[in-house]
């Protein structure tokens, strides 16, 4: 390998990090009082949304993850972006219904909660309706990955976090490790 790829390696490399840094102090974390609150639908479908739905879509791709919902950034609106497919989709006040009767334990992950997994037992597919950025209106069935990751997001549109969707024994794990990685956070949470 060239001195000159190298470097460009190296410069990609320092780039991705110093993307990944500034997305994750964008995303609130598990102690912030914002995630507990239960989000205002959206009024409006404006300008102004498209381009929080566009940064949001950027921190989570940055951070990385593969869903962002408003309340994450400190925003306290019914807005969810995700991406399974590469293809990044917005969702604008959210309504999940016609749950299937089967579901599927599997471990998540959050952005909020960060350096943890735990596992979550959801549905396996259901109706999604809302809206798109543009204010057009969505309905769909979402199935597999797709439907963990809308159910996941918007329960954060709820202020419900994976904690709380866990068993307590895993929640209690996941508490301990995040005490251990960052005590601060848990601090701020009032010892949780």
């Amino acid at each position: 390998m060239s001195e000159t790829t190298q470097q460009t390696r190296t410069a990609d490399q320092e780039e991705l990090s110093r993307r990944q840094r500034e997305a994750r102090k964008d995303i609130r974390v598990i102690g912030d009082p914002v995630l507990r609150e239960h989000a205002r639908e959206v009024t409006e479908v404006d300008r102004g949304l498209r381009k929080l739905a566009k940064r949001m879509i950027r921190t989570m791709h940055d951070a990385p993850g593969v869903g962002l919902a408003a309340p994450q950034v400190g925003v306290l609106q019914r807005l969810l972006v995700y991406d399974v497919d590469d293809d990044p989709r917005v969702l604008v006040n959210p309504v999940l219904d016609e749950y299937s009767d089967e579901t599927e334990e599997s471990d998540e992950g959050c952005l909020s909660v960060p350096g943890v997994t735990m596992p979550v037992e959801r549905p396996v597919s259901l109706r999604v309706q809302g809206q798109d950025e543009y204010g057009e209106p969505v309905d769909f069935r979402a199935e597999g990955f797709e439907a963990r990751v809308i159910q996941h997001e918007n329960d954060h549109l709820d202020g419900v976090l994976i904690v709380d969707r866990t068993t307590r024994s895993a929640r209690a794990a996941a508490l301990r490790a995040l005490r251990e990685a960052d005590g601060a956070v848990l601090e701020t949470a009032g010892g949780l």
